[in-house]
């Protein structure tokens, strides 16, 4: 029986996940946004395949809403799903990447025809937009689904029936968990790196030249400071529970750190140190470190036999040596699933300049 699905936002990843879910002949695709020139786009362009810009009635048709919107807009989405009066039984998702107040919100949807599950698709793009959208943006990446309870074993297969196309790797959590872990592995470095960020700033009136030095290794590891201040800023308030139970062992940590250093323990300080590689390294393949300049190169691939290997191919006849080769399962704010390293500049960016001329995107790790 055809499935139809409304997506609410039609961006990078509202569009994507319509694009993908279009594929399906067995589904109709709905698209809604305030922004009527990127329904437009999306309709013209195959995204989707009705355009709406009366969501209530547009979720009174479906069979599967999917909010695609920021964490407070999602929130208000579900507010005046409240006011709905579903006759036909229906599932509900998001895509946000805080799971707890959004499903403490949609905990008082108390129509017996609605099913709410979280989700997040831990993948995006340097790029902004449903012109960005990818039907194949979350291939191989991890995509997070939260049940609000743990009797919804069925709905779950048939979210994940309608995500088929994404070609993601469903993982289940609950939502305290996922907020944890987003907190400490994705949240949390943002804050931290926006803070080296402030630091070295002020430590500029001292040293004019410091900007020179922090063109290396410090812009790697600060890089995603440069990320979008508002919806970070709402990602932090959203979490901001886990946000504040982190920083605050932050601080106990350095505490610690500082007596280290201020009485020299030199043999705990290497323990300190050696503890910290042993668990970064065990975490990827890549073994480089932190703080070493590195020149990284995302090439947005399709999964397919002998993909990675036309790639490689494509360098070596240019005699271009590559250092390191990775695969992303989380991939927010980059283009692509393939990384590679290279140990010059000048490599990755005849790299990036070859792939582009063979058809391939790219995005320079700046």
């Amino acid at each position: 029986m055809r499935k139809t699905i409304l997506v609410a936002g039609i961006g990078l990843i509202g569009g994507s996940l319509a694009k993908g879910m279009a594929q399906s002949s067995d589904h109709h695709i709905i698209g809604y946004d305030l922004n009527e020139a990127s329904l437009e786009f999306a309709r013209l362009n195959g995204i989707i395949h009705e355009a709406s810009t009366n969501f209530i009635e547009a979720a009174q048709r479906s069979d599967f809403i999917i909010l695609a919107a920021p964490i407070s807009e999602t929130i208000a989405l579900v507010n005046l799903l409240k006011t709905v009066s579903f006759k036909r039984k229906v599932i509900i998702s998001d895509t946000a990447s805080v799971k707890g107040t959004i499903l403490k919100t949609a905990s008082s949807l108390n129509s017996e025809n609605v099913t709410f599950i979280g989700g997040h698709p831990m993948a995006g793009s340097h790029k902004r937009g449903v012109q960005a959208a990818k039907a194949h943006l979350f291939e191989n990446a991890i995509y997070v689904l939260s049940p609000t309870n743990g009797n919804q074993h069925n709905e779950i297969e048939a979210l994940k029936g309608v995500l088929i196309q994404t070609k993601s790797k469903f993982v289940v959590l609950m939502p305290n968990e996922h907020d944890e872990m987003t907190g400490v592995v994705s949240h949390f470095p943002h804050l931290i790196a926006s803070s080296l960020v402030h630091q070295a700033k002020k430590w500029e009136n001292t040293h004019a030249f410091l900007p020179k030095l922090a063109a290396g290794g410090f812009r790697d590891i600060t890089r995603i400071a440069s990320s979008n201040p508002e919806l970070w800023q709402d990602i932090f308030y959203h979490n901001r529970d886990k946000m504040s139970v982190l920083l605050q062992e932050w601080i106990e940590e350095m505490k610690g750190l500082k007596q280290l250093l201020d009485h020299d323990q030199k043999e705990e300080m290497i323990t300190y140190l050696n503890k910290a590689k042993l668990y970064r390294d065990g975490l990827a393949e890549s073994k480089k470190g932190a703080i070493p300049a590195f020149y990284d190169l995302y090439v947005d691939i399709r999964d397919q036999p002998g993909a990675i290997a036309s790639i490689v191919q494509l360098l070596a006849q240019e005699k271009i040596s590559i250092k390191n080769i990775e695969i992303l399962e989380v991939r927010e704010d980059i283009t692509g699933h393939m990384r590679l390293s290279f140990s010059s500049k000048k490599a990755q960016v005849a790299s990036s300049t070859l792939l582009e001329n063979n058809g391939y995107e790219t995005m320079i790790q700046q």
